[in-house]
């Protein structure tokens, strides 16, 4: 124990931080963990008791005013580098003063030795006034005890304290705080580095439970809840058991960091993980099972959270509502949908799944009462392989897919409540999995409920400006609930090993036959599942001028119906990943695919010479709405093929013609190497970002210039075409997009026109490639690049297929490979899917021919992608 006699204050702080630093250890090695937690956080505020006590008895204040401690240390516990909030109480002015300066030398005592103190300093009556305008303070002042000091002034100040809280404005004052919080945190305990203390599921909804109870005099203690009726005996020894790992948790991350730190970042996870006994795994497989714990943990408090608040809410404030009866087992009570009787899902299961459907079809319902909410969580032992083979329960979950409405709802409301997973026994396994691919962020139930949601919403009015041709396509479509259903399965695999697409088809073809599903919608849902990442890959990994790749790709869908339902699946999918993955770009070439496609399956597709033709009318049209002389394209046309036409739409062909026929030279005319590049720039017509188009005589380098150019400025390139003229010159498109937003768009575009033209046209060795700077994420789980070198069908150009983690310079490192062994970049496409980069070139080159040469030009891009 600290010694309080005669305070040195350096050798109090070598004290104070000796003791903290055993008990850090053990929380740090405890295995037996949840249930030593609370020991070790009361030993730490009892340690910052007595070095407080020490210091108090040195300033020899006596009994003048009361050394109080608030917020967390007033609850008695004290995480490893939470601040040690205190106040110093005083009495009125007319009752005696403490002069100023004693207080301030106290404080910056406490400071050398070694406490992380947040003050205050007020009157009795200053912390009612402030009490009453500040909810925090009030919060602040409702968890107190006396530290050292006038005790009597401190049990005046509590009693008066509490007669002026007003119950129900503090629990709605504080209602509305935590739905703020939980907006904050996007409503979601699944977040892929949360804050254990202040995300929805995290501890600070423990505290806001128990702070609301304190204030209205129900208890405050969780034994106390169910003393007085307000949660039952298992609920708490859920919410303990919960709260313990919540805090272990917290704990653990501020003793591993060094400091405070409540957010579980990728950097920590594998570090915590390795305190709980994951270290003997990869650092993936023991981040993930750390994870999962968490979430289901998270998941719990959220259920009761919400049983309580409800509770609470009522006790405060008594409905008095009449029930109305929705039939012989439900009631509506205040909006709510009230069980008849508490045992209802114990005596009759089919009544779980007919709660969901009543909560979809009843007018004015937007919840469960606590009473249902209860029914359910004590319920959940009766939904076994029994209660997922019933056919009564097979036809009544079928009948929530077919509702026209509240789809999104009731199934996030049934994986809250544990419903889902527990009916669908293969959803309950991705419940609270992370996803370590870098570009979704959200766990994988999360995940699939998003693409639900996205799915949901084409068939909605309200809607239709979001993806107005997803709209089009699904007003036309009959059975919306063959798409939900594939939405639900489509990831549903995941974490099994192998591929979870073949896997997830298997799953939800037993799942139609369960339900009856027909023959050929039991068909089409299992290719749905089976073929959902087919789509994407073909759009941003393949070339959509070439006809067999679309020949290929109709071949597979089959049908117009194939073709659309897959088509809204794929753009749901992607919107789900992450709000950072989707770009207009993508969308764009998905809606290629399709349209192309569709001319395809319809018999309507035009061979190559009638499509060129098409679009070099298009392009004439809009070449005339530039007031262009009537041949004024025929000098640039004359020297592009048939490669150039498919490659571009009829726009970019009248523009390209607008802005470069005056610069080709002369038929006959020997090609002049050091003829200026014409760089031209404008916004993109697809999305966000700048279309440019570069015109210059071809060199073997001058991708990798490009690419080095747009390193250099901070722009990332979406996509690039890459076409050689026939008499030498380079014409090049790409899309890019910058990291940065000038005032005017016009200042981008004459950044880039001058930028890029200046580097072309200075001549000299490629500069080396930046060291690029990846981010945390990336660090913390990294990807193993992949390379695939294949050849076509008739071995003349090569597909080249990048897989690694991103970071700035990674596009140009890899040009640099390709220009040192003088390969022909024919075509690029540039795929970043959050913190991966997933890239197809297609290249040619004689040095593709050696076995020895294409093992060399393997090994130098793996080198690059990996430094």
């Amino acid at each position: 124990m600290i010694e309080t006699a005669a305070v040195d204050v350096p050798m109090l702080r070598e004290a104070y931080r000796a003791h903290k630093r055993a008990l850090f250890d053990t929380l740090r090695f405890a295995r037996a963990p949840t249930r030593s937690v609370h020991t070790v956080l009361r030993q730490l505020s009892a340690l910052a008791d007595e070095t407080l006590r020490a210091l108090w008895n040195d300033a020899d204040f006596g009994n003048q005013l009361a050394l109080v401690a608030v917020g967390g240390f007033g609850r008695g516990e004290l995480f490893p580098y939470s601040d040690v909030d205190v106040l110093l109480l005083l009495p009125e002015p007319h009752e005696g003063e403490v002069a100023p300066g004693r207080l301030e030398a106290f404080i910056s005592r406490c400071w050398d030795a070694g406490l992380e103190i947040g003050s205050s300093v007020r009157t009795l009556g200053e912390c009612l006034a402030e009490s009453v305008r500040d909810v925090t303070v009030q919060t602040s002042l409702l968890e107190s005890r006396v530290v050292a000091g006038d005790k009597k002034l401190y049990a005046a100040f509590r009693k008066e304290f509490q007669a002026a809280i007003d119950p129900q404005a503090f629990f709605i004052a504080k209602s509305q705080e935590m739905r703020h919080r939980h907006q904050k945190f996007d409503n979601t305990p699944y977040a892929l580095e949360p804050n254990c203390k202040e995300s929805p599921g995290g501890l600070r909804d423990l505290q806001c439970i128990l702070w609301m109870t304190k204030a209205a005099g129900f208890g405050q203690r969780w034994d106390d809840l169910a003393r007085n009726g307000l949660a039952t005996a298992f609920e708490v020894r859920q919410i303990k058991r919960n709260e313990a790992l919540l805090s272990l948790v917290r704990a653990r991350l501020h003793v591993i960091a060094n400091r405070r730190e409540d957010r579980l970042v990728f950097d920590m996870q594998t570090a915590v993980a390795a305190t709980f006994g994951y270290e003997g795994e990869s650092q993936r497989k023991a981040s993930e099972a750390l994870m999962r714990r968490y979430y289901w943990a998270a998941k719990a408090v959220t259920q009761l959270n919400h049983i309580l608040l409800l509770n609470i809410s009522e006790r405060l404030q008594p409905l008095g509502e009449e029930l109305v009866r929705i039939n012989d087992r439900f009631f509506e009570k205040a909006g709510l949908i009230e069980v008849a009787s508490d045992d209802l899902y114990v005596r009759d299961p089919h009544a779980i799944l007919e709660t969901f459907l009543l909560y979809q079809k009843t007018i004015g319902v937007k919840g469960l009462s606590a009473r249902t909410l209860r029914a359910l969580y004590n319920a959940r032992h009766v939904m076994d392989s029994k209660f997922r083979n019933d056919r009564v329960n097979h036809i009544t979950f079928m009948r929530m897919l077919l509702e026209p409405r509240g789809i999104t709802h009731a199934f996030r409301l049934m994986n809250e409540t544990s419903v889902l997973g527990r009916y669908l026994r293969a959803f309950r396994s991705i419940v609270g999995q992370m996803q370590h691919d870098l570009f979704h962020v959200y766990t994988v139930d999360q995940h699939i409920l998003m693409v639900l949601r996205n799915i949901r919403r084409f068939f909605i009015a309200e809607h239709a400006h979001e993806y107005p041709f997803c709209s089009q396509l699904a007003a036309g479509w009959n059975k919306p609930w063959i798409l939900y259903v594939a939405a639900l399965f489509h990831d549903i695999a995941k974490g099994r090993g192998g591929d979870h697409s073949r896997l997830g088809a298997l799953d939800v073809r037993r799942f139609c036959a369960r339900h009856e599903i027909e023959r050929e919608d039991a068909r089409l849902i299992e290719f749905l599942v089976g073929e959902h990442l087919t789509m994407s890959t073909v759009a941003q990994k393949q070339d959509l001028s070439d006809p067999e790749v679309i020949s290929a790709f109709a071949k597979k869908v089959g049908s117009e119906r194939y073709l659309t339902a897959l088509y809204l699946l794929t753009i749901a999918d992607i919107r789900g990943t992450s709000p950072r993955v989707w770009n207009a770009w993508k969308g764009k070439l998905l809606e290629d695919l399709y349209r192309v496609t569709l001319r395809a399956l319809g018999g309507h597709m035009p061979d190559a010479g009638a499509e060129i033709e098409a679009r070099k009318h298009d392009a004439l049209v809009e070449l005339a709405l530039y007031a262009q002389p009537a041949d004024a394209h025929k000098a640039l046309w004359e020297t592009l093929d048939i490669g150039y036409f498919m490659r571009h739409d009829a726009g970019e062909i009248a523009w390209h013609a607008k802005q470069l026929s005056r610069r080709v030279p002369m038929a006959g005319v020997p090609i002049d190497p050091h003829a200026a590049a014409v760089v031209r720039a404008r916004l993109s017509p697809v999305g966000e970002g700048l279309q440019v188009v570069v015109y210059t005589p071809d060199q073997m380098d001058l991708f990798a210039r490009i690419c080095g150019y747009f390193e250099q400025a901070s722009f990332s390139i979406l996509d690039a075409k890459v076409h050689t003229t026939t008499n030498g010159y380079a014409l090049d498109t790409f899309q890019v997009v910058a990291t940065f937003i000038p005032e005017h768009y016009r200042d981008l575009i004459s950044l880039v026109e001058s930028g890029l033209s200046k580097t072309l046209d200075e001549a000299g060795a490629l500069p080396p490639p930046g060291k690029g700077r990846v981010s945390r994420r990336v660090r913390s789980f990294p990807i193993k690049p992949r390379i695939s070198l294949l050849p076509d069908e008739k071995a003349q150009r090569w597909l080249l297929n990048i897989s690694a983690s991103d970071r700035a310079g990674l596009l140009y490192s890899v040009a640099r490979v390709l220009a040192r062994h003088h390969l022909n970049l024919q075509l690029a496409k540039v795929t970043t899917l959050g913190e991966r980069v997933e890239d197809t070139f297609l290249i040619s080159g004689p040095e593709l021919q050696g076995q020895r040469a294409q093992l060399a030009i393997e090994t130098e891009l793996l080198e690059a992608l990996a430094s």
